[in-house]
């Protein structure tokens, strides 16, 4: 793999990593704004998942629109809607304001995530396209671990004196933050040339040329182009790629797959874990200091295995990673699950006592009293303390109350997070950007990011109110049973795709 090739994968994937640095600090941010502003359970979901909705719509669009335009001109536009994104959100004044800055954001990485993968996939070569696409993903751990290292440095800093980091202000710096890396993305985009596939389409053969001689060279450039050149042809002898097209007969099994892949990656709750991290930290009872250092670790678990997936991933291929990972995924789910639904939770003078916050006297009332349940043990907290105190002091109080098996939860959400970052997180968009003929890569592509993403809006938006209303327990219960159902599914439909040009499973895959 050539060094060239790595570093233009790694900027145009840049915004990989912005996508979760946001996702990263919102779990941060939201431990400090919600209570802040005083946030209903919806208003809380809002906040975390309006990226993710506005996002849906880009990813619809901007495979379609790189198509017509080229991939650079999006990609530019996109990184300087991130810088826009993190400004505005920092200076947020009302809960209307930041969700409005916030889904900015969220259109920048809904067609990021689309055209990067796509671009990648047009640069590279067979035997290296795995591990090139898969710097997406590693961007994208990158930034969970760049937000949580920041939430916590900057946390610890409200135990000080500085008026400027306060429980009012810190999440204003936390969101500020990602402003320099957003700016810099735009810089480097400018170094970045146009996909030589996209050139060679539009019938700007000479440029294209010149882009795969820099590089791959001009012997593997000739033969690269004389391939994308004989795929064109081909293409233009049937009719145009169009929506209608996913549902024809030949397309129909890569469609059902793409789709499959892309729900399942979601609807295993992963974007529930790393959004909402802290307060899912604190379930455990570790407190909220601990809290926030488990999510540099946890960051941290998804680059090792994110690595370990791009060194594998064109030895293994892609199915064994799959099929092991989205197994491990699911015993890791319902380990939580079984771990969640052994807590008690009871408050004694003691624990009272140690607790030693005025606001907190009422909880006299339930002293020595045992919960057998989550959801009742917080609705009677904040019956007694109200939304607003409870959720400031949430994690002191699960703390000091709780007793449970936390050790096999931390163990069941960690083996989750390294089980997804070596299978699902990567390995989704290697395969998304192999699967589709060249035609309509973008549009299947977007249409796959479209339904993707629209399942990680429901569940992040869910997921407040199914902790209220369900419980810990049964929320990993669901998320469970449904990687098993994949597992087992995946097993059936899931074919090999490494080794191959994407020529080469153009003529396997489309049938007709």
């Amino acid at each position: 793999m050539k060094t060239h090739l790595a570093f233009l994968a790694f900027v145009v994937s840049l915004g990989g990593f912005l996508f979760g640095f946001d996702a990263g600090i919102i779990s941060g941010v939201m431990e400090f704004f919600g209570p802040q502003f005083d946030l209903k359970e919806g208003q809380w979901g809002w906040v975390v998942s309006s990226p993710t909705f506005s996002a849906t719509f880009a990813m619809l669009i901007a495979g379609r629109l790189s198509d017509m335009i080229g991939r650079k001109p999006i990609l530019l536009v996109i990184a300087f809607l991130y810088t826009l994104s993190a400004v505005a959100s920092a200076y947020a004044a009302s809960f209307e304001m930041m969700y409005i800055a916030r889904m900015v954001g969220g259109a920048a990485f809904g067609a990021a995530l689309i055209i990067a993968p796509t671009y990648i996939a047009e640069i590279a070569t067979a035997k290296s396209r795995g591990k090139l696409v898969s710097i997406q993903q590693l961007n994208i751990v990158l930034g969970f671990f760049a937000a949580f290292a920041s939430n916590r440095i900057l946390q610890a800093m409200t135990k000080g004196e500085d008026p400027l980091m306060s429980d009012e202000t810190v999440w204003r710096w936390m969101l500020g933050v990602e402003a320099l890396p957003a700016a810099l993305y735009f810089i480097f985009m400018l170094l970045v040339p146009e996909s030589p596939r996209w050139l060679i389409s539009k019938g700007r053969d000479e440029q294209g040329r010149k882009v795969l001689n820099r590089l791959h060279g001009e012997e593997a450039g000739a033969a690269e182009s004389v391939a994308i050149k004989e795929s064109i042809a081909r293409e233009l002898a049937t009719e145009k790629g169009a929506f209608s097209e996913l549902f024809s007969r030949g397309l129909r099994f890569i469609v059902f797959l793409g789709l499959v892949i892309g729900i399942l990656q979601q609807s295993t709750g992963i974007n529930a874990i790393y959004f909402y991290a802290n307060s899912i930290f604190e379930q455990t009872g570790i407190g909220t200091d601990a809290a926030f250092t488990s999510g540099v670790l946890l960051s941290s678990t998804s680059v090792v295995f994110t690595i370990v997936a791009m060194l594998l991933i064109d030895r293994m291929g892609r199915r064994p990673l799959l099929i092991v990972g989205i197994g491990g995924i699911a015993v890791s789910l319902l380990m939580c699950a079984w771990a969640f639904s052994q807590a008690t939770y009871q408050l004694t003078a003691d624990d009272i006592a140690t607790l030693d916050a005025p606001e907190l006297a009422p909880l006299a009332e339930v002293t020595d009293e045992v919960f057998e349940s989550d959801v009742a043990f917080k609705n009677k907290m904040k019956d007694l303390l109200g939304t607003t105190v409870y959720g400031k002091q949430e994690g002191a109080i699960l703390q000091a109350a709780i007793d449970m098996p936390g050790v096999i939860a931390l163990a069941g959400i960690f083996g989750f997070i390294a089980c997804f970052a070596f299978s699902l997180g990567p390995v989704m968009w290697v395969m998304l950007s192999e699967l589709y003929p060249n035609r309509i890569r973008g549009l299947a592509i977007g249409t796959i990011g479209f339904v993707n993403s629209a399942t990680s809006w429901v569940v992040q938006q869910v997921f407040p109110w199914e902790l209220s209303v369900l419980g810990n327990a049964a929320s990993f219960l669901i998320f469970g049973l449904i990687a098993a159902a994949g597992f087992f599914l995946f097993l059936k439909i899931l074919p090999e795709t490494k080794g191959k040009s994407l020529e080469e499973l153009e003529a396997e895959l489309v049938k007709g």
